[in-house]
Formats: structure tokens, sequence, C-alpha cells
């Protein structure tokens, strides 16, 4: 019988080294002492985590090795070895007596291929869950601290050296960082052209990279560990299962500490920077793309670079305003070139599109669409109401769940006295902490209030129907006249993408249609060049390249 062993270590420790060494070593001696076994071989995980087998590549090779038949069974130390997810205990271990293959879990004393195993198995696999969630919120626990005391978590940044929990300034760092507020404030530069001067004067990034780019300054200019404060718990890892990272929108307090360390750039710098930012981005000339700000933003992709395109607010001679969209390699570093230190940097595409053509070449290719509108507006309605009916609903959850946030902090707040006069806390730690639980009480206890009062506000569905039903009527058929916005909303919802060619080709493809529409960019001096004495009423030129579709002039 050819048997492979399984082991893992979940930190890089010089004890759990040893630990490790020791579990190969074991399981070689084990396996040798059994006359029928034969080691295949021993698969081994250092430093990983167990409560996902995602990054675990010893695992998943051995698993991959079992569904080829190449051994008969699998002994490992215990279950928290194997997996500390009960769900991937139980899927892998069904998945390998499916392949006749039994999984030994030594110290449980778990065989998978005795009837009772799998009972047995759940249970041990659901204590060592519980421990993993346990040692989390630990930990959890202890780094909220931690934090509160100063202690910093995270990576250096420019400027600033993080090392055993506290920010140092970096000198050389530093100046770059000076030079970049100096850049924006005082000389009224955006962040495109200082990313440029940056890169062309040779200075180098965090990483030794000299490919400045735009967003790298603003980041900088909004970061307030630059004038001494320090925000931490920015993002936060919700499930303890997946470890996987996202924003802090509100789901956990964040921790924000004022004077917390020696600032590289005056506070009044910074503020007026934030300040500018604002100004800028209400003004549409900050140089930071929007997001989904506009029905075609992220939409409008460059072909030769692979970046979207970004708006810029152009003027008319008349003061009036229009919205293009440019490539954003071209917008930061202009048309394909080498620069004065011998980079190759720049995108061959660039010229830019009138926000009103981008939108005409989407509503051309929907009309050429053969739909049913009347289902169509039929199903929205539907999907609408539903939506309302549903947020009803929704708001009682709201309520009990904003009710259990109010009940878990004030417990948090009791601990906080239990830790004080447990001596474990100072009195010090012991207001702060009291200050920020107080804080979230009383936001609590508002967003309740405000939350209840919806839930007693209903709407008649049966009286707003006919009203949503034209609303939607309007946009489906195209009636612009009063309902721009939502119509061009609509249109947005239906696009996939428009790429943008060098040649000035545009190739529109609508969610879920396997037709795509090309569309040619054509100046007036162009048309008057081809004889033509005025442009064509769609101020374009398109054609389907779907084989079954008759090609439109």
């Amino acid at each position: 019988m050819k048997v492979a062993a399984y082991c893992r270590v979940s930190t890089d420790s010089k004890d759990q080294a040893n630990s490790f060494e020791n579990q190969q070593q074991y399981f070689r001696e084990y396996i040798r002492r059994q006359p029928d076994w034969e080691l295949y071989e021993i698969y081994a995980d250092e430093g990983i985590t167990g409560t996902s087998t995602k990054k675990r590549l010893a695992f998943n090779h051995m698993i991959a090795d079992a569904k080829l038949g190449r051994f008969d069974r699998i002994i490992t130390k215990e279950v928290s070895r194997f997996a500390r997810n009960t769900i991937d205990a139980l899927q892998y271990t069904r998945e390998l007596k499916a392949l006749g293959i039994g999984v030994l879990f030594m110290n449980d004393g778990i065989d998978t291929m005795e009837p009772d195993a799998e009972l047995r198995l759940s249970i041990m696999g659901s204590i060592a869950q519980e421990e993993s969630r346990k040692t989390s919120s630990r930990v959890k626990w202890g780094q909220m601290r931690r934090m509160e005391q100063g202690v910093v978590f995270g990576r250096s940044l420019l400027g600033y050296d993080v090392k055993n929990g506290k920010i140092s300034v970096n000198p050389e760092g530093a100046e770059i960082v000076r030079l970049i507020f100096h850049k924006y404030i005082h000389e009224r530069k955006g962040t495109v052209t200082i990313a440029k001067e940056l890169r062309e004067a040779g200075y180098k990034t965090l990483t030794g990279s000299i490919m400045w780019r735009n967003t790298v300054i603003l980041k900088i200019l909004r970061n307030e560990k630059y004038c001494g404060d320090l925000c931490q718990k920015k993002t936060i890892t919700p499930d303890y299962l997946t470890h996987q990272k996202k924003y802090n929108h509100g789901e956990e307090e964040m921790v924000y500490l004022r004077n917390h360390h020696e600032p590289i750039v005056s506070r009044e710098l910074w503020e007026k920077a934030q300040q500018e930012i604002a100004r800028r981005d209400l003004d549409g000339t900050c140089k930071t793309g929007h997001g989904s700000r506009y029905p075609l933003s992220g939409k409008i992709k460059c072909s030769a670079c692979g970046k979207s395109f970004v708006s810029r607010n152009r003027k008319r001679r008349d003061g009036s305003k229009y919205r293009t969209w440019r490539c954003a390699t071209t917008a930061e570093l202009g048309k394909r070139h080498v620069d004065t230190t011998g980079n190759e940097v720049g995108c061959d595409v660039g010229y830019q599109i009138r926000d009103d053509v981008g939108m005409e070449i989407v509503r051309q290719s929907v009309k050429m669409l053969k739909l049913d509108r009347e289902a169509v507006v039929r199903n929205i309605t539907r999907i609408v109401t539903n939506v309302i009916q549903a947020e009803q609903a929704n708001n009682q959850d709201s309520v009990e769940n904003l009710k259990k946030q109010l009940e878990q902090t004030e417990d948090k707040k009791k601990k906080v006295l239990d830790a004080f006069f447990a001596e474990s806390i100072s009195k010090k730690d012991l207001k702060l902490m009291n200050a920020e639980y107080n804080k979230k009480i009383e936001e609590l206890t508002v967003q309740i209030t405000v939350a209840e009062k919806k839930m007693h506000f209903h709407y008649e569905i049966s009286d707003r129907e006919k009203e949503v039903q034209q609303t939607i009527r309007n946009i489906v058929y195209c009636k612009t006249a009063n309902n721009e916005a939502n119509t061009n909303i609509f249109y947005s919802n239906l696009l996939e993408q428009i790429t943008v060619f060098p040649d000035k080709r545009m190739e529109v493809s609508l969610k879920l249609l396997p037709t795509k529409w090309l569309y040619v960019m054509r100046t007036l001096r162009e048309f008057r060049k081809d004889g033509m004495d005025k442009i064509p009423n769609h101020k374009m030129e398109s054609a389907a390249t779907d084989n079954n579709t008759t090609p439109v002039p």
C-alpha cells in the first residue's frame, strides 16, 4: 500500500521549525514500521494557515496526486493540521473516500474509511474551527488595544520606516514627500505633472522604481501620517476562514491618534492639500479618474495599453463646458515616446472622445437590437417593486443588527472596566477606551432611531406601480426629454465595454450579447476631403461585426 503523509506548521518560528522536521521524521519512521506500507511522499506546508486550503500548495498538490491514483492512503497528525475549517475537512475526506483513499488522523484516532468517521470528524473539525475563531478574536482584541496605545501595524512608506511597531522619519524619502506637497500647493501643479517631473528628475518610489503615477502622488497627498497623525484599521479581515482583506467602510472601529509621531509636513500644509484636492475634484481638474461617477466611467478601454479612459472637463469658446474621455496612460504620460531618462513611456491612442459621442454610439447600438421592449418594461417594473418591498423587510433586519451592535459595544465597555479592576490596563487607557465606546454608543443610538422611523414608513406599491412603470417605459423607449440622467444610466448598465483603437475605430460590446458594433470617428475636415459637404446625421459610421447582422450605414 502506497501511503502519503501530510504535515503543516502555521508559523516560521524556530520552535515550529523543529516541530516541522520532527513531524516529517516521525512519519518516515512510522510508515517504515508498517510491513505492508510504502512511503510515497511527505507533503509539507510551512508557515501557512490552516483555516483555508487556497494557499497551501503542498496540500493542493497532494489532492491532485490523489485524483491521479498515485497513493492509497494519507496519514496526518490531527484534524487541526489537516484543516481548521470543518467544511474543507469534510469536503476533502469525502472526495478522497470516493476515490478509495482513506485519511488516518493519528492523534485523534479517526480513520475516514470507518463507518462513524464522518460524525467524529465533524465534531473534531468543529472544535478546531471554533478554536481558530477564538484565537482570531483574541488576536484582534489584542491588536486593537496595542493600536490604541500607539503601536504601528503595517509596512514602511515613502518618508517613514516602520520597525517593531514604531515609525521614524526616513530623511531621503521625507525630502521627496515635502517636494510633492510644495509642487501641489505652492506651485499649483497637478498630480500628473508632478509624477512626470519626478520621473524625469530620476527620483525613485518606495519600491525603487522611477515610474511615478498620478495615483501614487494622490495617495501621498491624502495620507494623514505625513502631518503626524496615525489612522489604523483602514482595511479589515471580516472572515477568519478566508483571510481576505477589504476596505473598512465603518464595519469596524478605526483607531485615529493625533500628533502620534514626527510630521514631515506641517498640519496646515496637509489640510491645505485636502482642501485643494476637494476643490480640483469638484472642478473636474483632479487627474484621478472618477470611479463610477459617470455612465461611461470604466467602460472605455484602450486597445494599446489596456488602461481605462479617464474624463476631463473642457471649455468652449463661449465658456460652456463639455466632457471628454482620454486614455489614462496618454493623459498622464503623453503619446508614446522615449523620455529624457531613456524610458519608453506613453500610449499610441492619443485622441479624445467627447462624452456625448460616446453615449450616442451606445444608443445607436441599442436601437439596432430587436428587443421586446414591453417585456423589458414589465420585467424591470417587477424587479423595482420587489426591491422596494425587500427594502421594507430589510429595515427590520437593520434595526435588529444595530441593536445587536449597541449591545456588543456596551458589553465591550463593561469588559474594559473589568480589565481596569484586574489591573490589566491603566487608568489612562480606561478613559481613552470609555470615550471611544461612549461615542460609538451615541452614534448607534441615533442610527437606531432613524432606522425605526424608516421602518414605520410604508410605500403604497399599488399606487406607485404605474408611475414606476411609466418612468421605466420612457427610459427603454429612449424618451430622454426630462429623464436624460436615468436614461444614460440605463444605457451604461447595458454597455459591457467600448474598445478604442489607434486608428479611431471603436468597438462596442453589450452585456450578454455576441454581437459587436464597430464605429469609425471622422472629423469634418476628413468628410470634406472625401467630397462631402456635411457630416451625416449620427456624425459617425458604424457596422455590426456579427455575421448574422446586416451592416448599418
